[in-house]
Order: C-alpha cells, then sequence, then structure tokens
C-alpha cells in the first residue's frame, strides 16, 4: 500500500453485515468532503488480517445466524457483559496484532476509527502495550451496547442513541468519551429526492401506495416466498420493490413465483441507489439494523420490522418500537394487518414520519468527523512535544440542517 504525503485518517470496517461498511463509508465521504487536506483509508480489517479464512468466516457467520439463531443469541446474551467467557472468544476473533500494526506503521494515520467491535479491541490492545499513540475512536453501529464494544484504551466513542450513552455510562466509561451523535449516514440519505421522476425511473406510479422490502438475501426474503403469496389479500393499487441483494437465485425464484399477481412487483438484486427507494416508497417493511434503520429516519420513511434476528437486531427493534419509530410485525397474518391498517389510517405512518423528524441527525457523519478531529487536536496539546502533521479544524454544520433540540447536549 503505497500512500501519499496527505495526513490520512484510517477506517477500519468489517463485512459481516453490510452495516460496519456503510458507516465506514459515510465517515470516509465526510473526510473527503470537509477535510481536504486529510485522506480517509477504508480498510476491511477481517478480509486483510485473514484473507483465506475470512471467505469461510463470512459464511459461517451467515449459517450460523439463519439456521441457528438461537445458539447466535445465547453467544450474544452471555457475552454481552464482560466475563471470562467473553474475554475468551474475544482474544480468538483479535487475533492479528502484530500485522495490524504493520499496517498502522506502513499508512501512519493521524487517527483510527473503527467500525467494527474486534477491530475496537485490536486497537485498544496496541495501544495498552504502548504500540501506538494516536487516537482511537470506536463507532457502535447499533442502538445497543455489547462488551465486544467496548475497551479500556479507547479515546473517544460514538454512538446512536442517548439510551447507549446512559448505558456506558453506568457501565463506568468517562461521560466525556461518549459522543452521541446519532448513527452516521452517508450524504446522500440527507438530501430530498424527486419522487414523481424517480418512480417513472423505476416504472412506477407516482400516486400508488409504494412497499419497499428490505431483507437481504440471506434475511427473512431468504426464507420463501408464502410472505408475499399472503399480500395477495391486501386491496389492489399497491406497488412492492424487493431487494434481493447478491441472492440471483432467490430474485429468479420471486420473479417466477409472483407472477399473475394483482400487485405489481418490481424485484431488484443488489442495488447502489438504496436512497433512491426510500424516496420513492411510503413504507418500508426491514429488519432492524443500525444503520438501515438510521437511513430511513433520514429519509423519514416509516417502518414495519419484520423477523429481527436474535441479538442485537432484536435490541434495536426495542428501541425503535419504543419511541414510536416502527412498528414490529409477529408473521405473515400479523404483516397483512398491519399493512391494511397503515392504507386505511393514513395517521399511523404520519406519526411515525414525525417522529422520525425528532430523533434523526442529518448530520451525523459531520458530528462524527469533528470527534474524530477533536480527538486529533486533543492529543497534539497533551503531548510534550510538537506535533505539527495534522492542521485541521471542527467542520461547519450545514446551515440548512439545524439541531434538534433531542441532540443539542451533544459533547
Amino acid at each position: 500500500m503505497k500512500m501519499n504525503e496527505k495526513d490520512k485518517i484510517l477506517i477500519l470496517s468489517a463485512g459481516f453485515g453490510d452495516g460496519h461498511k456503510q458507516v465506514a463509508n459515510a465517515i470516509g465521504e465526510a473526510v473527503e468532503l470537509s477535510l481536504p487536506n486529510v485522506e480517509p483509508i477504508n480498510l476491511d480489517i477481517m478480509e486483510w488480517l485473514h484473507p483465506h479464512l475470512y471467505p469461510l468466516s463470512t459464511f459461517v457467520y451467515k449459517r450460523v445466524i439463519k439456521n441457528f439463531p438461537q445458539f447466535y443469541s445465547y453467544l450474544y446474551k452471555r457475552t454481552r457483559e464482560r466475563n471470562p467467557l467473553s474475554i475468551k472468544l474475544h482474544t480468538l476473533f483479535t487475533l492479528g496484532m502484530g500485522s495490524m500494526l504493520e499496517i498502522i506503521r506502513e499508512i501512519n494515520p493521524t487517527a483510527v476509527v473503527s467500525t467494527y467491535p474486534f477491530a475496537a479491541g485490536i486497537m485498544s490492545k496496541l495501544k495498552e502495550q504502548g504500540l501506538i499513540d494516536i487516537p482511537i475512536v470506536t463507532v457502535i453501529t447499533d442502538f445497543t451496547d455489547h462488551s465486544y464494544w467496548l475497551h479500556p484504551y479507547t479515546d473517544q466513542y460514538i454512538v446512536g442513541s442517548e439510551e447507549v450513552m446512559q448505558r456506558l455510562i453506568s457501565l463506568g466509561i468517562d461521560s466525556e468519551k461518549i459522543n452521541y451523535t446519532g448513527i452516521p449516514v452517508r450524504p446522500k440519505f440527507t438530501t430530498s429526492q424527486p419522487r414523481e421522476l424517480l418512480a417513472r425511473k423505476y416504472d412506477l406510479d407516482p400516486n400508488q401506495f409504494t412497499i419497499l422490502i428490505m431483507g437481504g438475501g440471506d434475511g427473512f426474503i431468504g426464507k420463501g416466498v408464502s410472505t408475499f403469496q399472503s399480500l395477495e389479500q391486501l386491496p389492489s393499487g399497491t406497488q412492492f420493490i424487493i431487494i434481493c441483494g447478491r441472492n440471483k437465485k432467490l430474485r429468479k425464484q420471486l420473479e417466477e413465483e409472483l407472477k399473475g399477481t394483482k400487485h405489481t412487483f418490481r424485484i431488484m438484486g443488489y442495488c447502489e441507489n438504496v436512497q433512491e427507494l426510500m424516496a420513492v416508497s411510503d413504507l418500508m417493511i426491514s429488519k432492524p439494523g443500525g444503520v438501515t434503520t438510521s437511513e430511513a429516519m433520514a429519509m423519514e420513511l416509516p417502518l414495519f420490522i419484520y423477523r429481527p434476528l436474535p441479538g442485537q437486531e432484536e435490541d434495536n427493534a426495542r428501541y425503535l418500537v419504543k419511541l414510536g419509530l416502527a412498528i414490529l410485525v409477529e408473521n405473515e397474518h400479523d404483516l397483512v394487518c398491519k399493512i391494511g391498517m397503515a392504507l386505511s389510517d393514513e395517521q399511523i405512518l404520519k406519526s411515525m414520519k414525525q417522529r422520525s423528524r425528532i430523533y434523526q441527525n442529518k448530520t451525523s457523519a459531520i458530528e462524527a468527523l469533528n470527534v474524530v478531529v477533536r480527538s486529533i487536536n486533543r492529543m497534539k496539546k497533551e503531548r510534550s512535544y510538537s506535533y505539527d502533521r495534522i492542521q485541521v479544524n471542527e467542520v461547519d454544520l450545514p446551515a440548512y440542517l439545524p439541531l434538534t433540540a433531542e441532540h443539542s447536549y451533544r459533547n
């Protein structure tokens, strides 16, 4: 990796779920847009440290989640608090400190941001052993906490909710290290989109009620087509967009099974412009990943949560439902009933939109970047010798994106 002379911020993620990388991309784009003298370096830590094991480990992870959810739930709950089991498993998952140190020395970043828990653990251990002396910042990508995110030598935490902030304080983390910015989302999810133009682009009727279904090829969509067949009970005039991700087999199956339906279905594979599909939709049905739900909130798109995975997604679901940001759907019958209620009572979705305006933060990526900048400048002041490599100021928030009252106390 031959680097140029620009100052660098290293952003570590991993492909175990798309959310970690999306947050890394959001912060990287914020750097590119706001700090011309700084270069963001995005790195999939697991792919880099374990190139031969990585494909197998991601395959096993997805299969365990899909086929043995209760086992995953057990491990998640047993390791939520720091204990001998969590320490042993964390030690296993954070192998590769030597290789990570080589990367740090080669890139020579001014700060490291981790959007993946085991990357945060490796960075903390390197700092604990005195092998690095740069700010390390951790972005928690769900609306919940877990021991794998929390490490003694982390300089700053970025969290998505006040609930997580208070939870970290109760665990003994200094409040000055915790920054409630919301989960960072990419700029394309924070700007308005013209519904009529987008509807024509995707061959949709802009006047029809539109439902976006995102579950991924390995999510609830992959469990069969009975869910979509049950939607035939809904009145005519509803159109659906189904995103199958990279699961080509599922996409082909749905295209065959949904022929002749009375509804309009647009079945799509992996999509780079999800924000356009959100903008043209009236309702989204999805699993409650922290990043996906944050993107929907930024787009003010009401959310139905369907079949959350055990562990962090169950925690996310509880948080979103408690604040009135989403409705939990229990099964296929419940799904049809609640969509029918939303179609007949516009106040249901209107209320969720209003709640989204309160809890969303369109400047989350910029605010997260400012946490990193403050960490760099704080370290400059604390050092007894001259440190001139990076000279940056905090990034101004766009004037058209004022903070809500709920966010006014942020560090």
